[in-house]
């Protein structure tokens, strides 16, 4: 099979995958005409229509659906085995995908992955920031990061951080003359700071726990972000009040930036766990950065 056609296979995989071509165009670092183009010759070449093309989507044909379901595997095999062809070389090398969130990636990947990199320059790193549980497989990342070890049962997954505790914090000037909430459900009268969540399809809401009584209150406020650091310069900047990790607003609330709120009942949560599929042997440079991230207590 001459070259250029396993490139566009490849691609083809990418489009139906994302079910975007601009989206594959990003993962495959070329334009989106190209990637169009590349498409419609595929087809041409086969003499059947794999992609259904709308204004705002794609999605396979039946023919697609068929070559998608032959292609996949066989890539994934592909890219195991060449993987482990590297392997051979005595220094580890290649690359290493990491979905996780901004949060995980700035106080745990980066910190500890960053004096790897410079001990192994054969390895490189890529770190996305997603919000989403994101299906690891699918969009072609090494691992990803949630919050707790419940993952699918092709999944193994490591902890590489504490318990989480999660905190409402205000600014001293937001908190000023308003009376501070002494129970959860006098949050309805705050202006706080949201967060969406694609997994969710709307608005995070608040949990709460004291002496094993939970509850959730969804809050109402003026900003909406995806983007945890975004919420604690909302918070520093008063405008509301926050829900966000106890590690990131800690030293601002020691230099009196920021005020605990509720603190009776912020929430412990399980630590940030690793996972990655248990279906292929692990590649040298995933091993090396899973150790890098081992939470040892």
């Amino acid at each position: 099979m001459p070259t250029e056609n396993l490139n566009d296979l490849r691609a083809f995989v990418a489009v139906a995958q994302a079910r975007s071509f601009t989206r594959a165009a990003a993962q495959l670092g070329m334009s989106r005409s190209a990637l169009s183009h590349a498409m419609t010759a595929l087809e041409a070449r086969l003499g059947v229509r794999l992609l259904t093309r709308t204004t705002r989507s794609v999605a396979t044909s039946e023919a697609g659906a068929r070559l998608l379901a032959t292609l996949t595997p066989m890539f994934n095999e592909l890219d195991a085995e060449l993987t482990s062809l590297r392997s051979l070389n005595d220094k580890p090398a290649g690359s290493v995908r990491i979905t996780a969130t901004d949060h995980a990636i700035t106080t745990v990947l980066w910190p500890r992955l960053r004096e790897l990199l410079d001990s192994y320059p054969d390895v490189q790193l890529e770190l996305s920031v997603d919000y989403g549980l994101a299906d690891i497989v699918a969009q072609h990342f090494d691992a990803g990061v949630r919050v707790g070890d419940v993952v699918d049962k092709d999944m193994i997954a490591v902890r590489i951080g504490p318990d989480l505790r999660m905190a409402v914090v205000g600014a001293p000037g937001y908190l000023a003359g308003k009376p501070v909430p002494r129970q959860p459900g006098e949050l309805t009268g705050h202006r706080c700071i949201n967060l969406r969540l694609p997994t969710l399809g709307g608005l995070y809401a608040w949990d709460f726990e004291r002496k094993g009584k939970s509850m959730a209150v969804r809050v109402q406020g003026q900003v909406v972000f995806n983007n945890t650091f975004l919420m604690l310069q909302a918070a520093l900047d008063g405008q509301g009040l926050a829900y966000l990790p106890l590690d990131i607003v800690q030293p601002h609330i020691d230099a009196g930036r920021l005020l605990p709120v509720l603190e009776d009942w912020w929430p412990r949560l399980p630590g940030l766990h690793l996972y990655y599929t248990s279906r292929r042997q692990v590649a040298p440079a995933l091993a090396l950065v899973i150790e890098a991230l081992r939470y040892r207590g």
